[in-house]
């Protein structure tokens, strides 16, 4: 039995962070790891995706270069070489957060999985075949989440793809059906359309990104389509089978009528669950939900006093920069003693299409839904200086604003980095700048978040 100060289970975008600080504030502390270091975001998530993304956009531009008087007569896609530059970049990064917390003071790494066997009590099945059994009275669970897989009559019999395995490939799929139509899905679908697959995305809602507003999912929807990518709404897969050749046979629902597709890759993109069963969670007195997800307070403790959650696997945003918050906000109170939670924090993000959708804070329908007095100020792309020389005018601009205080409520922008002026607004936000005052703000011409007193401009009475 070895005794620390501190104990984290998963080295992702919360753990690695805080054990280092732990470690370095003078507290004994462990990082159990069970695969790599630095988690999803890293290994299979934000890192690999958004590289492969500028491939994909490279693979764009070159068919769209015509339009602004570049001839390509020719390109081809080089997956090996793409998939090659994506693992060196994941591998400079895992490496370099491994190499920073080896080398840290009063910080041990062991690679291995984490089972509770008693009160603050956890075995560790090392990868080297060992096992060691460590306590302590601080612990912080940092598991992540792994893709969910649903129960579909013939799919666990095919070479399925997650957005994990999906990564290794270095071929282009001839014909890539997508399970969900949502952001791991989009982003998947428009990338490997890009590099040259045939793609057909199925939703079951009634809308793609149904949890945004009508209109976003309309746009992104006349986005895809543009690109020759088949969507199917209200529509979810039955049945799937393989001949010898490989070839599968998707079996799907359209509005309740039957169909068949024959593809020869499928991904199954419908969400994920957290990684939290082989914890062994009650053998402490951590509670979760009916999903697996570990129950929090708004400091992030769990039912257990001294055993914290943070990232993915205690449900909620599932954002890197979420988890990443989670860890300032423990250490924080715990090392700094200050008084922080997580209630009124904002929740960014972005959606990493092209376009990208950024979002922070209401949409029309949640104001709607809540009963506020708003207005709605939007603006096409087509409208926009930037992206008009750029030769891109695809999706708007459009946020929620606050009648009386003259606040921004919130932001959703899809168009070309539309993340970035996302985050424009979000400070205005941060900072309380009214839309009135932006409206006539001196922003440096030609950006695009200039834009905004344009944006701004449509409200004016």
């Amino acid at each position: 039995m070895k005794k620390y100060d501190a104990i984290i289970i998963g080295a992702g975008q919360a753990g690695g962070p805080l054990a280092k600080k732990l470690a370095n504030a003078g507290k004994k502390t462990a990082i159990i790891e069970k695969r790599f270091y630095g988690g999803t975001c890293v290994n299979d998530g934000c890192t690999p995706t958004k590289t492969m993304v500028a491939s994909a956009k490279a693979a764009y531009m070159a068919t769209k270069s015509a339009e602004l008087g570049i001839l390509v007569k020719k390109f081809s896609v080089n997956m090996p070489q793409i998939k090659k530059r994506k693992d060196e970049i994941v591998l400079r990064s895992r490496n370099g957060g491994l190499h920073a917390a080896e080398k840290t003071p009063n910080l041990d790494v062991l690679f291995g999985e984490a089972t509770f066997t008693d009160h603050k009590t956890i075995s560790v099945n090392l990868n080297s075949g060992k096992k060691q059994t460590l306590q302590a009275d601080l612990i912080f669970l940092n598991p992540g989440a792994k893709p969910f897989v649903p129960e579909i009559e013939g799919l666990h019999d095919i070479n399925y793809l997650t957005s994990t395995t999906i990564l290794d490939l270095d071929y282009v799929p001839e014909h890539l059906l997508i399970l969900g139509g949502n952001y791991i899905g989009l982003e998947f679908g428009q990338m490997f359309r890009r590099f040259g697959s045939k793609v057909t995305i199925l939703e079951r809602s009634a809308r793609i990104v149904s949890r945004e507003d009508e209109d976003i999912s309309a746009e992104m929807q006349k986005i895809l389509e543009a690109e020759a990518i088949t969507i199917y709404n209200q529509t979810q897969a039955t049945g799937f089978k393989q001949n010898k050749s490989g070839k599968i046979t998707a079996t799907i629902s359209v509005n309740g009528e039957e169909k068949k597709i024959k593809c020869t890759h499928v991904l199954v993109a419908v969400g994920r669950t957290p990684q939290t069963e082989a914890l062994n969670l009650s053998k402490t007195g951590v509670a979760t939900d009916e999903k697996g997800n570990i129950k929090v307070n708004n400091k992030l403790e769990t039912t257990t006093p001294g055993i914290y959650a943070l990232g993915d696997a205690k449900g909620g945003p599932a954002f890197t920069h979420i988890s990443y918050n989670d860890f300032t906000i423990v250490y924080r109170n715990l090392i700094e003693k200050q008084d922080l939670n997580i209630n009124d924090r904002p929740v960014p993000y972005c959606m990493f299409t092209d376009p990208q959708l950024g979002r922070v804070g209401l949409d029309e329908t949640e104001a709607k839904k809540q009963g506020l007095n708003y207005k709605v100020a939007k603006l096409p792309m087509a409208h926009v200086a930037r992206a008009i020389e750029t030769g891109d005018t695809r999706g708007f601009m459009k946020a929620i604003v606050d009648t009386k205080t003259k606040k921004i409520l919130g932001a959703n922008v899809l168009g070309p980095e539309g993340g970035e002026i996302m985050t424009v607004l979000q400070m205005a936000m941060e900072g309380g700048i009214t839309y009135d005052r932006i409206r006539y703000c001196v922003f440096a011409h030609p950006l695009y978040s200039e834009s905004l007193n344009n944006l701004f401009i449509t409200l004016e009475d």
